[in-house]
């Protein structure tokens, strides 16, 4: 499987080109078990400073740099979650640029990918939702499934289903949807939000 991550200040866009997919700061493949090898690739880029990709118990550190495409690979041979971050310091919030790896069983793969692929439309808490993300600033620097063009911030598509908000900084559930949106320097001073 081929991923683009493109680290920025601060979170982590992840890219899965061949399936369509784009989603921030929480990573999935699947497990190699019994023979059947199924290594992910990483294309590795930086959209402004000098990064470092970081997760411990798969591997070592490497570096994200502006204008320059690094590439690794990792093949998680057991399920579970791997914790990551930026390893190198890039800025204010480079403590709260967290990453989630989840290396999850083919068939537990497959259900995620399926469930990213669904359209926005049918994602959860449709309607009210996307007329609040039209109305007000959102729109300027997030996208959802994909449409606009101009993109600074996450795409939100299937924001609910993440596990963490803030690059890791908060746990995902409504209240605390709500209490970033309101005032994202209260959970991470600097942030660009």
């Amino acid at each position: 499987m081929d991923l683009q991550v493109i680290g920025h200040q601060w979170w982590w866009e992840i890219r899965y080109p061949k399936l369509g997919i784009v989603t921030a700061n929480e990573l999935h493949v699947p497990v190699s078990q019994g023979g059947e090898r199924r290594p992910s690739f990483l294309d590795l880029r930086s959209s402004d400073v000098v990064h470092s990709f970081w997760v411990p118990r798969l591997m070592g550190k490497i570096d994200l740099v502006p204008n320059k495409i690094n590439a690794m690979w990792i093949e998680p041979e057991r399920p579970g979650l791997f914790l990551g971050q930026c390893g190198t310091y890039c800025g204010t919030q480079h403590a709260k640029m967290l990453l989630r790896v989840y290396a999850d069983m083919p068939q537990d793969f497959d259900r995620w990918v399926q469930q990213q692929k669904e359209p926005a439309e049918k994602a959860r808490s449709v309607a009210a939702g996307k007329l609040v993300f039209e109305r007000t600033a959102c729109i300027n620097c997030h996208v959802i499934g994909g449409a606009g063009d101009r993109r600074f911030g996450p795409d939100l598509t299937h924001l609910m289903s993440r596990d963490t908000l803030a690059s890791g900084a908060l746990s995902n559930s409504p209240a605390l949807l709500r209490a970033w949106i309101k005032a994202p320097g209260q959970f991470k001073p600097g942030v660009l939000m």
